[in-house]
């Protein structure tokens, strides 16, 4: 996020003249629409706003997005940014990643971009599957997924996203649907917060992986198998019969019920965006047993890596002078002459 003066502008502002072209029911399709439309509302600048991407079929994004953009090589995504951010800290920088770019060749990258907090904003499109190369297990797949890599079923354990954003310290972690409208409201918080801002969206994968996520995107069953958080707001689902309270025995979450909305007496707990335990403990949550925690999990700023490096830049040039001619001819010199 920059301090820059917001600038007006509508969605047809951030549409570029390109052939939007994605499988046919994708839902990258659904995620680009939500950034095209939270943009004007953010105030941001085209001229100013700058998305890269790594390899795969998210990162495809910049060519629809009428900023600037830069579609680098595989999971380097991170690095390139890093040198953007630096160079010019006033511009928006946007990463545009996928769990095989962003977790498999470019997880070392991604480490190291969330624990030195670049001020940017992540979107790690999920959707546990290689797209672009036909179908092959990733690292976020489930045990027992069948792919052209893994034709007897896949014996890994899939990395958690937000659970490895929070190991490598990143301070603010959010999670969406990509076809859900409070995806909007997880880029809007992701852009106010001042550092690296990781938001994974869970994408479905129409050819490859269809409907993988069904089992807590479904409309008929969400109110069960979703908790979409909010700060201060007790963690609540099943249209506010059920809660997220603390076990004292396991140190850890249990599901509990709320009679008569008294959700205090049932232990539920209040949300708390700045609380790290909390925000390991939602996101740690084994699905099936627990709901899928939704919503701006975590959200705690600190210092920035791009802020510190400005600062130590200006303390090591202050009092220094900017005339190269000056800076050549100081000290011992001398001219050859006839």
């Amino acid at each position: 996020m920059n301090d820059m003066t917001p600038v007006t502008t509508t969605l047809k502002d951030w549409e570029t003249d390109q052939e939007v072209r994605w499988c046919p029911g994708c839902g990258d399709y659904a995620i680009l629409k939500a950034v095209q439309r939270t943009m004007p509302q953010l105030g941001a600048d085209p001229a100013n706003t700058v998305f890269v991407s790594g390899i795969g079929c998210s990162s495809r994004f910049p060519y629809y997005m009428e900023t600037y953009g830069f579609h680098t090589i595989h999971g380097r995504a991170p690095t390139v940014a890093t040198g953007v951010k630096l160079a010019n800290p006033e511009l928006d920088v946007w990463l545009v990643t996928g769990d095989g770019d962003g977790l498999s060749i470019g997880g070392n990258h991604m480490l190291h971009l969330l624990r030195r907090n670049l001020d940017c904003q992540v979107l790690l499109f999920n959707n546990e599957i290689y797209g672009l190369t036909k179908g092959q297990y990733s690292p976020t797949s489930r045990p027992g997924t069948r792919s052209p890599s893994t034709p007897f079923g896949s014996v890994d354990r899939p990395v958690n996203p937000c659970a490895f954003a929070l190991g490598s310290g990143a301070r603010f972690v959010a999670r969406g649907i990509d076809v859900n409208k409070k995806l909007t409201d997880a880029f809007k918080a992701a852009y106010a917060h001042e550092g690296t801002a990781f938001v994974e969206i869970f994408q479905n994968c129409i050819v490859y992986n269809e409907d993988v996520f069904s089992d807590f995107t479904d409309k008929k069953t969400a109110p069960d198998t979703q908790l979409w958080v909010e700060h201060g707001e007790p963690l609540l689902f099943a249209n506010g019969t059920k809660g997220i309270a603390m076990d004292p025995a396991l140190f850890g979450a249990r599901v509990v019920d709320v009679a008569d909305g008294d959700w205090e007496a049932a232990g539920v707990l209040r949300h708390d965006q700045t609380n790290r335990a909390l925000a390991n403990m939602l996101v740690e949550m084994p699905f099936g047993d627990y709901p899928m925690a939704l919503g701006v999990i975590y959200d705690d700023p600190r210092p920035t890596f791009d802020g510190a490096v400005m600062e130590q830049n200006a303390a090591a040039s202050e009092g220094k002078s900017d005339d190269l001619q000056a800076l050549i001819e100081h000290g011992q010199t001398w001219k050859v002459g006839k």
